[in-house]
């Protein structure tokens, strides 16, 4: 009997199965849709999976200034590599496909992406580099170009979309659209950032850890959104994890959509615009690991009083990725000898008997060994919530982290078990 696969036509059924059956418990009671300017929108199925659009277009009224930030990963996708290579900053217009990565293509991956960007760098009379490129979705396959050019062709014959549209493009495994849209008040005016994200599974913070996109309604220099960036990564997309696995294709990219002119030479200016890039950040970052795949809670792990924040966050991490702790959290089971554990795993420098552990208030350990006055009833009850929160002081300095994370259910291994079939 021959195995099923979605390699010969891409229709990567389990994708949009999923998206019907397993709807994440956090997913917002109400999806926001927003107009967007400055940009245009365009969204198609393409054909790399069996239902849903799977292409998104975005082409720019004007030519952006653009800072990109990717995985770390040894194993890049062929979009990683094209845009490190080509993009220097300024963009004309953005392609995303979902339901195939192209990673780990070799040249012909390359070769994909020049055939269907060069087609729209010549409708649009722009260089090849201004045009930015992302996929996500199966590792390993090649597609025809002629699946992207079909869809750029209807480009003049369709009307702009609208943002949750674009954000519902690019959804693999994703149990909803992720859209967030923040204000900022900067000399008695008002200015929006918007965004979308994808990402459910093989989230692990290297940078990136998925797609985003994020759009600032005035003009801001390259360095600057940089700087933006990276001032705003480490407590936000790289605070994340659902499975400690890092993809091949994470993306994260900032357009400057050249509406207004603003001031950033003035420290005042520059956090009052990086304090609202923080909030899109944070809350799209917190969207992405809510739909973590097929998880029941959202695990937030606090280190405090730790020697440094590097000492921190990789005992923040190594308990947030522990499958022990991620089941036994599923599990609704209190067993913070898992935490001691994820503790002791790292080799960092520690004193045992100044560890404090805690699930929200309740105290489970201190001073070496079990709290005296453990009240277990309380505790059970506890880890009935749907988000649990698991404090640790290391009683070793002022430095702390946190990291968002979920627990490790049978729905996971049915999903990653299904992916291709």
């Amino acid at each position: 009997m021959k195995n099923k696969t979605s390699t010969p036509d891409l229709n990567l059924t389990s994708n949009e199965r999923i998206y019907l059956e397993s709807p994440s418990i956090f997913k917002p009671k109400k999806i926001l849709n927003f107009n967007t300017k400055g940009l245009k929108i365009y969204t198609f199925k393409a054909g790399f999976k069996k239902g849903n659009k799977d292409l998104l277009i975005i082409i720019f009224d004007k030519l952006v200034n653009t800072a990109s930030v990717y995985s770390k990963t040894s194993t890049p996708s062929a979009p990683i590599i094209w845009d490190k290579k080509y993009n220097k900053g300024k963009t004309k217009a953005l392609i995303v496909n979902s339901g195939n990565a192209n990673a780990h293509t070799g040249k012909k991956g390359i070769d994909i992406i020049n055939s269907y960007v060069m087609f729209l760098s010549k409708i649009l009379n722009c260089k090849k580099s201004e045009i930015l490129v992302s996929s996500t979705g199966v590792i390993g396959e090649l597609f025809k170009p002629e699946l992207i050019i079909k869809q750029i062709k209807k480009i003049s014959k369709n009307k702009s979309g609208k943002i949750i549209e674009a954000a519902k493009a690019i959804m693999t495994t994703d149990t909803y659209p992720k859209l967030s849209n923040k204000k900022f008040i900067l000399n008695r005016k008002r200015y929006n950032i918007f965004g979308i994200a994808k990402g459910s599974g093989m989230i692990n913070p290297n940078m990136g850890t998925m797609l985003v996109y994020l759009f600032i309604e005035p003009y801001i220099s390259k360095n600057n959104l940089k700087k933006l960036i990276n001032e705003n990564l480490d407590n936000t997309f790289n605070a994340i994890t659902v499975d400690s696995d890092t993809s091949t294709s994470d993306t994260l990219a900032l357009f400057s959509l050249d509406q207004s002119k603003i001031n950033l030479n003035t420290n005042k200016n520059f956090n009052i615009v990086s304090s609202a890039i923080s909030a899109i950040m944070k809350d799209l970052s917190l969207q992405v690991v809510k739909d973590g795949e097929g998880l029941t809670k959202l695990v937030q792990v606090n280190i405090l009083k730790a020697s440094s924040k590097n000492q921190a966050k990789k005992i923040a991490f190594s308990i947030a990725n522990s499958p022990l702790v991620k089941t036994a959290i599923s599990g609704q089971d209190a067993n913070w000898g898992r935490i001691i554990m994820a503790i002791g795993k790292t080799q960092e420098k520690i004193q045992q008997n100044k560890i404090k552990i805690s699930f929200g208030s309740n105290i489970l350990c201190e001073k070496g060994s079990i709290y005296k006055k453990i009240n277990y009833k309380k505790i059970s009850n506890y880890m009935k919530n749907n988000i649990v929160i698991i404090n640790v002081e290391l009683g070793l300095g002022n430095d702390s982290f946190t990291v968002h994370g979920n627990d490790l259910t049978h729905e996971y291994i049915r999903i990653n078990g299904d992916y291709r079939s």
